[in-house]
């Protein structure tokens, strides 16, 4: 059984540390045009495989092509890791888009919706009533 806190301690390690290596060491154009940001990490108990779920501002387009960036780039981050961390073995590392904010953004929206159409109706019902 892994140690959960010790998966805890590393996924937070590696979140700093790829943080860092995405602002300061990548010479993407695209990463640093738009504000893209570590959501989550997904450690295996192991330690062996990382997946990392990155947010950004940037349009659907654009955030699929940054992760396609981030992933065609993970070697020589997953190199800049092992000399910024002591571990046995850096994970095997993915980058994924998040796309648990963007469901939840519509959820919010929808819910607007729903919540101005009962006060139009609200006020319409109000309105005749009045009448």
């Amino acid at each position: 059984m892994p140690n959960n806190y010790r998966l805890a301690k590393v996924s937070s390690l590696l979140k700093k540390e790829i943080t860092l290596i995405l602002q300061n060491d990548l010479e993407s154009d695209l990463i640093r045009d738009h504000f893209v940001n570590i959501s989550k990490i997904d450690l295996s108990g192991d330690l062996q495989y990382c997946k990392i779920y990155i947010t950004s501002t940037a349009q659907e387009k654009v955030k699929k092509e940054i992760v396609e960036n981030l992933n065609s780039a993970k070697s020589s981050i997953r190199h800049n890791l092992g000399k910024r961390i002591e571990m046995r073995r850096v994970p095997e590392i993915i980058f994924k888009d998040d796309i648990v904010i963007d469901k939840g953004l519509a959820v919010l929206k929808l819910l607007d919706e729903i919540k101005n159409s009962n006060e139009e109706n609200n006020n319409v019902e109000d309105k005749d009533a009045n009448s």
